[in-house]
């Protein structure tokens, strides 16, 4: 796919159409760029009222543009752009970054053009960045088709964008900060090339070592998360999703015309593909640095090298709170510390070596730190001081940091006096924070990445118990009685017809049993009488529920009644589901007599198909306090048992089920079964909208879990 991406990175010959001779517009500005900042390769302004342009001959229109030419920008009036298009495809190039606006960012009129720039790039089989963007950057080639002014250092970070400003923005700061990158492409509305596609040029560019991306949408949420999965396993990931609240989701939609999906959705497919999510661009460059220039550590265990206390607070409680480590220290590197630092200095852990120390007794601290086995990386801080050059300190930082396989980090603070100590450690590969509260962020970065790569090759596994050629019965193909524990039939030879009802519950409970899901013991029941039977059969207490096809939150309707220990209890709580329904207005075609759980922890356990990834899976706290609490985690389907024990642990269930207040552990590993089935259902049921299990009650020790109440949704069930 990216190969034919090439040439807008390194194009053979580029026609600037719409090149102007007035330095204050953008066909100047492209011109300039591509002249002043090194491209090797033929320029071809087209102008038609121009006899040169700084230097190069101008020529009228594209069909009169020599040979070579790979690539043309176009920056022309939006009504213009589709005829300017159709001239590129006639003389033979395939390859357009459209910097233009007024499209489909515009409104309905836009939104038209746009299709015909579609429409174009379909007939000639062309290539098209765009429209509304700012351009493309490879530094190595070298190749600027922006109009921003200036280029940043070669380097090795690639960056995509879905908004020209931060492109425009990133460019500027990286030529401040001195941070380098291998290539920046401004998507804009994306009209044919996607954030995908892009993105993996950069995976497949061998000068690329690290991929950033600032996304608002992706165009194909399933490719997404399979080219990037792949990505992700050569080459660290980082991005900032832009539009994660309700309000900046809207002004998504009318900034780029592309639709933002659910934060909790995004959230869940980056972590399936190994994306690291930043939450600001500072961040985003922070870790894309440290990932890019230094080793992985094998643990999470940091060594903190401060000559000041306050400084190493911060960064210490930044780095508990972002559940790193501080490292124990071995008692030999307590003992050589000790031997050579100032009397007053600490030689736990921060290490202080104290404000009059200076490079030579940081490079002996920083040494014996990183031959510590207890120490997986260091971080490095120096507060302002006026008896020793800052660049003294960073030339000694990177000269014992490059002698061993350890990530070190550095905050040498501060701005005016710090440049060429930076620009020491960025030859050195050393990244810098200026404040070390963001020391944690760096060091989680390349913490999250090794553990990524270490448990990639996770596969979703089957559950021996698994039928998983069931799928949900329609209203009228329900059974009239459902016992638990019977097995349930196979309804794959039984295709539904297109005009079927949606399934009711006892046909999803059914469904959950085929996939391993237990049941409490239950029966249906027609009569206050069959009731008690049942009841008898399946063992006191028990819980009766209205069974009614009009009703999906029985509780709030009076329709659930707990805790029933005897026949007369039963008998007034049947009476009360009638009146209930009744008033209500709903029907009552029988009740369920479910077995009451022993003391139990209420989850809930879901899946929910996102328009953009697919199924997703959910896990958090479920009974009443779910809606209360909000406390839900959410994975793309399907799942491995180590993605369904990290979903359990990403939420305050999971912490109760280890055991909360006197209470005693939970059932994990039912738990665990549970959401791997509920991922393998979701991936093999595209029909399946919502399917919910709340609660499930998972008993303690190894009692298990019962799906006590199901509801769901489907899309109709067509008969082929």
């Amino acid at each position: 796919m990216s190969a034919t991406l090439n040439p807008f990175f390194r194009p053979d010959g580029i026609a600037v159409i719409g090149a102007s001779r007035d330095p204050h517009k953008l066909g100047y500005g492209v011109v300039r760029n591509l002249k002043e900042h090194g491209y090797r390769e033929p320029v071809y302004p087209v102008n038609p009222t121009a006899m040169e342009i700084l230097g190069l001959t101008c020529y009228s229109s594209p069909s009169e543009v020599p040979d070579p030419v790979e690539l043309a920008i176009v920056i022309v009036p939006a009504p213009a752009v589709s005829r300017t298009l159709e001239q590129c495809g006639e003389r033979g190039i395939r390859h357009a970054v459209i910097i233009s606006g007024g499209f489909s960012e515009t409104g309905k009129e836009g939104e038209q053009r746009e299709e015909e720039l579609k429409k174009i790039a379909r007939k000639w089989d062309m290539r098209i960045i765009g429209p509304n963007c700012i351009g493309t950057i490879d530094t190595h080639t070298p190749v600027n088709t922006t109009f921003v002014t200036g280029m940043p250092e070669t380097g090795d970070i690639g960056f995509c964008s879905q908004s020209g400003a931060m492109v425009a923005a990133v460019i500027d700061w990286a030529r401040g900060a001195g941070v380098g990158f291998s290539r920046i492409a401004s998507l804009g509305n994306q009209a044919d090339v996607s954030e995908t596609e892009i993105m993996e040029a950069m995976w497949q560019d061998r000068q690329t070592r690290v991929i950033t991306a600032y996304i608002e949408g992706v165009s194909d949420g399933r490719a997404f998360l399979q080219t990037m999965r792949q990505a992700s396993m050569d080459k660290p990931v980082v991005a900032l999703k832009g539009g994660r609240g309700e309000s900046g989701a809207r002004a998504v939609a009318s900034h780029t015309g592309a639709l933002a999906g659910s934060a909790e959705a995004y959230d869940a497919a980056f972590r399936k593909c190994g994306i690291q999510q930043a939450d600001s661009m500072e961040e985003m460059f922070d870790r894309a640095r440290a990932l890019a220039w230094q080793p992985l550590p094998a643990g999470r265990r940091i060594a903190v090298l401060t000559n000041a206390g306050g400084p190493a607070i911060l960064a210490v409680d930044a780095l508990e709170a972002a559940g790193l480590e501080l490292a124990p220290l071995s008692d030999s590197t307590r003992a050589f510390l000790r031997s050579r630092l100032p009397g007053a200095a600490s030689v736990g852990n921060p290490v202080d070596v104290l404000a009059g120390s200076g490079p030579g007794t940081y490079a002996l601290a920083l040494d014996a730190l990183l031959s510590d086995d207890t120490v997986d990386a260091v971080a490095v801080i120096q507060a302002p001081q006026d008896w020793f050059l800052p660049e003294s300190l960073a030339e000694v930082i990177g000269e014992v940091a490059g002698v061993h396989d350890k990530p070190v980090v550095a905050s040498i603070m501060g701005k005016a006096s710090v440049d060429k100590a930076l620009a020491m450690l960025h030859k050195r590969r050393i990244p810098n924070v200026s404040f070390p509260e963001r020391l944690a962020s760096v060091m989680s970065a390349l913490a999250e990445r090794r553990e990524w790569l270490d448990r990639v090759q996770d596969a979703p596994e089957a559950l021996p118990d698994m039928r998983t050629n069931a799928s949900p019965k329609p209203e009228s193909e329900r059974p009239s009685q459902k016992q638990a524990g019977t097995p349930s039939p196979s309804h794959a030879e039984t295709p539904s017809p297109s005009h079927a009802s949606f399934p009711g519950e006892d046909s999803w409970r059914a469904l959950l049993q085929d996939y391993g899901v237990e049941l409490p013991p239950e029966r249906e029941a027609g009569s206050p009488e069959q009731a008690v039977e049942a009841a008898e059969e399946i063992g006191w207490p028990v819980a009766l529920k209205l069974m009614s096809d009009d009703v999906t939150h029985k509780t709030e309707m009076g329709g659930v009644k707990l805790h029933l220990a005897d026949g007369q209890a039963l008998q007034e709580a049947w009476n009360e589901l009638e009146t209930s329904a009744a008033r209500n207005e709903v029907d009552m075609r029988g009740a369920l007599v479910q077995k009451m759980a022993a003391e139990c922890q209420e989850v809930i356990v879901g899946i929910r198909r996102d328009p953009q990834f697919g199924p997703l899976v959910l896990f958090g706290t479920g009974g009443t306090e779910v809606e209360l609490l909000r406390d839900v985690a959410t994975a793309i389907a399907p799942l491995s048992e180590r993605e369904a024990a990290r979903l359990i642990d990403a939420t305050l269930a999971g912490r109760r089920m280890q055991g909360w207040r006197g209470k005693p552990a939970a059932d994990r590993r039912a738990v665990i079964r549970c959401l791997v089935a509920m991922g393998k259902l979701a991936a093999d049921h595209p029909e399946i909208e919502e399917l919910e299990i709340n609660p499930l009650c998972v008993m303690a020790g190894n009692g298990g879990a019962w799906a006590v109440d199901v509801r769901g949704s489907c899309a109709r069930i067509s008969s082929s």
